[in-house]
């Protein structure tokens, strides 16, 4: 079967974006790993560092942050789980499903978001500018 130009164009395409997405990663790992944590881990601590609930804190279903950083539910759990024994995040039973579980930043969790944040963005910047 024969490719034509315009299905190998999307296929480099679809490359380059693979390799942007890699490159991104790695730099992120390498900057974050001097604070203790991996692009995932920052991925979950700014997901938490954005919600806010009537008390001040910040808390999602483990499914709603699975959702929105890209990881399967076991991965996440994990994850949350080490965040957790670091002292960066706690969980709770969700009230309204006794099944569910919320996950919320603790005081040392938002300090080193609000820490690592400018050192994320600036690798994004560095990264994904044009030019």
């Amino acid at each position: 079967m024969a490719v034509t130009q315009a299905e190998q164009a999307l296929v480099e395409q679809w490359r380059d974006i693979l390799a942007l997405h890699a490159r991104t990663q790695c730099e992120l790992d390498r900057a974050l790993h001097g604070h203790g944590l991996c692009a995932s881990d920052f991925e979950v601590l700014d997901v938490l560092a954005r919600r806010r609930t009537q008390r001040g804190g910040a808390a999602y279903r483990v499914q709603e942050i699975a959702e929105r950083v890209h990881l399967s539910q076991s991965a996440l759990s994990r994850l949350v789980a080490r965040l957790e024994k670091d002292g960066l995040v706690e969980r709770c039973m969700c009230p309204e499903d006794r099944r569910g579980v919320r996950v919320s930043l603790t005081a040392e969790g938002r300090a080193l978001h609000g820490e690592v944040l400018p050192v994320q963005r600036a690798v994004l910047a560095r990264m994904l500018t044009d030019g």
